[in-house]
C-alpha cells in the first residue's frame, strides 16, 4: 500500500471516528444533513453534492446542496429510473453523463436505518491536483460508511421529534382539558384526578356508554359534562336527569315523555331521552330505576327507539348515555335488583370520580375557585382563609366530599366578619355535623328536625347560610321548619333563631 493510500485510509478513519463523536447526541435533522454533506464532498473531494431526505410517502423532507442547484427530482433524472430502487436495496449507483455540462460522474448512496429507505446523498465529479478522476469502490465504501451513520442518527432525531411533538399534544390536550373541566367546575390537579382527566379525554371521542361511579358529592354530573364537551356531540344537548328524585311514575313521563290526552288536561311533553338526541342523556342515580323502567330504558340502548306514554308510535332517538351511581350495582344484580343485560350495556367504560380525602392536595384549588364563585356572588369578593382555616380543611374529613367543601365555604363566606375567613368561620365541627345514629323508631320528620338543627348551629342560626348548606330557597326552608314545628318536632328556639 503505497504512502498515499495509508494517508487517504488514515483520513477517511479519522472522518467516521470524527463525525460518530459529532453525531452522538440527538440533533436536528437539517444539521445532519448539512453534516453530511460537508463531511462527503470534503473528504472525497467532490465537485458537488446534494443530500435530501425523504418522508415515508417519498416526499422531499430536507435538502441540502452544494455546487448544484437544491432540487431532489432534477438531481434524480440524471440516474437511470430505477435509481432509488437499486439504493433501497442498500447499494451504491454510479452514473455518467456523456452530454452536457457538469456534474459528468454522479457517485449515490443511501441514507438507511434498518429497512427505512430515509433519502440519498449524492456526489459529482471527483477532483484533484491532477484534475477530474473517477470514483473508487473505497470511496463508494466510505460513502455507505458515512451514509449509514447519519441515516441512524435521522431516524433517532424523527424519533425524538415524534416523541417531542406527542408529549406536546398531550400537554395541549390535558391543558385543555383541565381549562374546560375548570369551567365546568370540575377543579383539580393530583394525581387522581389527573389520571381520570386522561380517561376522559381517551374515552370521550368513541361515544361509548360511561358509567360514572363515586360517593355521593364528588362531582359525577361535572365529569359528566367533561365527557359531553369532549366528545363529537359537544354542540348536541347535553339533559342531566336524576333518577332518585322523582317516584316512578312521574319519572317514566320525565324519562320517555307523555302523548296528549293520556289523562284530563294532560299536554304532549317530550321527554328527556327525547330531547337529548344528537346529544348525551345522563342519567344520574341510574340504579334506582325500577325493574319496568329499566326494561323500558334496555330497548332504548339496544334498538335506539321509544315510545311515549300513551303513545303507539316507535320515535328513534340518536344519544350517548353516561350513568352514574353510587349504589353497589353489582350486589343488586346478584339480588335480581338489577338487569344483568342493562347493567352491561351502561357500564362499557366505568370512570370512578375520586373522593375528595383521596386528592387532598387539590383542597386549596378548591377553595380559591368557591372563594372566587361565591364572594362575587354574594357581593364579598376578596375574600381570603388564614393559615389555620386552610389547616383546619386539608385534616378535615369531609364524608360529603366536595360538595361538602362547597356548603362549609358558602357558609363561611355569608358569616365571615372580616376579609380573612378564620378556623372559627368554618364550623367544621365533626360532632356536630356529623349524621346521628340510625334508629329504627325515629320519625323521618324527627330526622329532619335534627338535621336542620345541627345546621342552624353551625350557622348561628342564620336561616339565609342554613338555606345554602342544605341547598334549598329560604322560603323552602322555612316552610320546612314550620310543618316539623307543627307537628312538635322543631323547637321554639330554632324558629326563634332563625329569622334572619
Amino acid at each position: 500500500m503505497s504512502t498515499f493510500d495509508r494517508n487517504w485510509r488514515e483520513l477517511q478513519l479519522e472522518t467516521l471516528v470524527d463525525l460518530s463523536l459529532t453525531i452522538g447526541r440527538v440533533r436536528p435533522e437539517d444539521e445532519l444533513v448539512e453534516e453530511l454533506l460537508h463531511r462527503a464532498v470534503g473528504t472525497l473531494d467532490a465537485s458537488s453534492g446534494l443530500v435530501a431526505t425523504l418522508h415515508p410517502g417519498g416526499q422531499e423532507a430536507t435538502v441540502r446542496a452544494l455546487g448544484v442547484p437544491p432540487n431532489f427530482e432534477a438531481m434524480r433524472s440524471l440516474f437511470p429510473p430505477d435509481m432509488l430502487e437499486e439504493l433501497a436495496s442498500g447499494g451504491y449507483v454510479r452514473a455518467q453523463r456523456d452530454q452536457g455540462g457538469p456534474p459528468h460522474e454522479l457517485l449515490a448512496a443511501p441514507l438507511k436505518a434498518g429497512q427505512d429507505f430515509l433519502g440519498l446523498v449524492v456526489l459529482g465529479d471527483k477532483e484533484t491536483r491532477a484534475g477530474r478522476i473517477p470514483f473508487s469502490d473505497s470511496d463508494a465504501r466510505f460513502l455507505l460508511s458515512l451514509s449509514s451513520m447519519i441515516a441512524t442518527a435521522v431516524a433517532t432525531s424523527r424519533s425524538v421529534a415524534a416523541i417531542e411533538r406527542d408529549r406536546q399534544r398531550l400537554a395541549d390536550e390535558n391543558r385543555e382539558l383541565r381549562d374546560v373541566a375548570r369551567r365546568e367546575g370540575f377543579v383539580g390537579e393530583s394525581p387522581p384526578v389527573r389520571e381520570m382527566l386522561e380517561t376522559v379525554r381517551r374515552v370521550a371521542p368513541t361515544g361509548v356508554n360511561v358509567m360514572l361511579r363515586g360517593e355521593s358529592g364528588v362531582g359525577k354530573e361535572r365529569v359528566a359534562r367533561l365527557l359531553h364537551s369532549f366528545s363529537e356531540r359537544s354542540k348536541g344537548p347535553f339533559v342531566p336527569l336524576n333518577c332518585a328524585a322523582l317516584p316512578e311514575s312521574l319519572l317514566e313521563a320525565e324519562l320517555f315523555g307523555i302523548e296528549e290526552g293520556v289523562a284530563t288536561g294532560v299536554q304532549r311533553r317530550l321527554g328527556k331521552i327525547e330531547l337529548a338526541d344528537g346529544g348525551i342523556l345522563f342519567l344520574d342515580e341510574v340504579g334506582d330505576l325500577t325493574p319496568s323502567l329499566q326494561a323500558k330504558l334496555l330497548r332504548v340502548v339496544q334498538e335506539r327507539e321509544f315510545e311515549r306514554l300513551g303513545g303507539r308510535e316507535r320515535i328513534p332517538v340518536d344519544l350517548h348515555l353516561v350513568t352514574a351511581t353510587n349504589r353497589d350495582l353489582e350486589a343488586m344484580v346478584a339480588d335480581g335488583a338489577f338487569r344483568q343485560d342493562l347493567y352491561y350495556r351502561l357500564r362499557v367504560v366505568v370512570i370512578r370520580v375520586p373522593l375528595l380525602r383521596e386528592r387532598r392536595t387539590d383542597i386549596p384549588l378548591l377553595v380559591r375557585h368557591f372563594l372566587e364563585l361565591y364572594g362575587e356572588r354574594f357581593g364579598r369578593p376578596g375574600l381570603k382563609l388564614s393559615r389555620d382555616a386552610i389547616a383546619a380543611l386539608m385534616s378535615f374529613p369531609f364524608p360529603g366530599n366536595v360538595r361538602e367543601l362547597e356548603n362549609v365555604l358558602q357558609a363561611a363566606i355569608a358569616l365571615a366578619s372580616g376579609e380573612l375567613i378564620t378556623e372559627d368561620d368554618l364550623r367544621l365541627h365533626t360532632d356536630t355535623l356529623a349524621p346521628p345514629a340510625i334508629d329504627a323508631t325515629v320519625s323521618l320528620d324527627e330526622l329532619e328536625r335534627a338535621h336542620i338543627e345541627r345546621v342552624l348551629r353551625s350557622v348561628d342560626g342564620n336561616r339565609t347560610a342554613a338555606a345554602r348548606v342544605l341547598g334549598v330557597d329560604r322560603s323552602t326552608l322555612y316552610r320546612k321548619m314550620r310543618r316539623i314545628a307543627s307537628n312538635g318536632a322543631l323547637r321554639d328556639y330554632d324558629i326563634k333563631h332563625s329569622r334572619k
